[in-house]
């Protein structure tokens, strides 16, 4: 058996941020700035930040989805890393019976091991729908007894988490890139705090304002609340909800996939905004940029108008699309309390999200007529979070200029 029986890292909440934030507070690494441990936000800053990104998807035997990015998607992780100067132990290998020795030496040196694995495929987390991609996201492991069968995991919940071996060695071989990775860092260098800070905020101005790194314009940013807002109104332009979500079930796939990216997965809040705003105020120290805390202040308010989109999405006047709106954040809840604990509770939601998505093909709640109303009701929405998040920016880019 060989556990960290002294791990009590659980506050991190996303794969990235999350793990490295989890990892380097049981290393009792502490920042400059507040003798505290790196705190999320501030790793979400500094890898990258807020964004806006809309992306409508539409793969052969799945219904279609339309993806909000609220972060930074870019290389966040290594970006991160590479800011704050911390030095990454890499460990590869083809052999699964070798990625089980790498692991358990990292863990016998009494450092957790922080490994990629399929987010999907992993037992503790409930998911309504199966998705073919891999979704190989950084977890921290800080045990692995093989006698017991049973391997600690830190992923999201604010508990820990466990696996079989055999579940774990299934999901951390499933892409060739990150296979049977692990990955252990160095403390960071404190002196080099300033400028990633600088740089993500930098960062969050471009993707923002700016053609992104990869991609179209007209998906990141601004420009991307003009698009979708475009999409929902207009039937003949290409990508329009009128042909790409039809009234219907994949309307309502639409619906939900939003609610879900913006509310519930691998986040809590709402688009992550309060997070960023975090992010602002430590940076205003870190820079002695008092300024900055405006701006983060009108990122509080943006997420007040994120959490009035989840209500548009799925209202209180349709009750079958609130009771969908309610299990999908009780499954948020009983998973970031509870871990799998409660995964059987979790998985009775999730039937029911299945069923009532089949229950949308033959007794869908809006006509014809209604739903073209309900579309420019979130698109007035959509706009009225870009007019937030416009002085926001602005904020951003004049404190740092002064």
């Amino acid at each position: 058996m060989t556990t960290l029986k002294d791990y009590r890292q659980f506050d991190g909440l996303h794969w990235e941020t999350g793990s490295v934030r989890n990892y380097y507070d049981y290393c009792g690494v502490k920042a400059a700035h507040t003798g505290e441990p790196f705190t999320e936000a501030l790793l979400m800053g500094i890898s990258g930040g807020a964004v806006m990104g809309y992306f409508p998807f539409s793969y052969q035997g799945i219904d279609p989805h339309a993806r909000i990015l609220t972060r930074n998607t870019f290389d966040p992780m290594e970006t991160m890393l590479q800011r704050i100067g911390a030095v990454q132990n890499a460990r590869q290998t083809g052999s699964a019976d070798r990625a089980v020795s790498n692991l358990v030496e990292t863990l016998e040196k009494g450092t957790p091991a922080i490994a990629w694995v399929d987010a999907m495929q992993l037992p503790y987390d409930p998911q309504p729908y199966e998705f073919e991609i891999a979704h190989m996201m950084p977890v921290v492991v800080f045990g692995y007894d093989e006698e017991a069968d049973r391997v600690s995991i830190a992923d999201r919940a604010r508990v820990p988490l466990t696996v079989s071996t055999g579940q774990l060695a299934a999901a951390r071989a499933q892409v060739k890139k990150v296979r049977q990775r692990i990955l252990t860092l160095e403390p960071p260098e404190q002196d080099r705090l300033q400028e990633a800070v600088e740089q993500g905020i930098w960062d969050c101005i471009r993707l923002y304002t700016e053609k992104p790194p990869k991609g179209a314009r007209h998906n990141f940013g601004f420009a991307a609340y003009e698009r979708w807002a475009d999409v929902l109104r207009k039937p003949k332009v290409r990508g329009s909800w009128d042909k790409d979500f039809p009234r219907g079930r994949k309307m309502y796939a639409g619906l939900e996939s939003v609610f879900s990216d913006t509310h519930t997965f691998g986040k809590e809040g709402f688009a992550e905004r309060d997070l960023y705003a975090d992010f602002l105020g430590e940076a205003a120290v870190v820079l002695e940029k008092p300024a900055l805390r405006e701006a983060g202040d009108q990122f509080r308010v943006s997420a007040k108008a994120w959490e009035e989109l989840g209500l548009i999405l799925l209202p209180d006047e349709v009750p079958v699309w609130v009771e969908a709106r309610r299990l999908m954040l009780t499954n948020q809840r009983l998973f970031l309390e509870q871990g799998g604990d409660k995964f059987e509770e979790g998985r009775a939601n999730c039937a029911r999200l299945i069923e009532i998505r089949s229950e949308m093909e033959t007794d869908f709640p809006l006509s014809e007529e209604e739903v073209v109303a309900f579309r420019e009701r979130i698109a007035e929405q959509v706009l009225r979070i870009r007019e937030i998040e416009v002085p926001a920016v602005a904020a951003m880019k004049e404190a740092m200029e002064a």
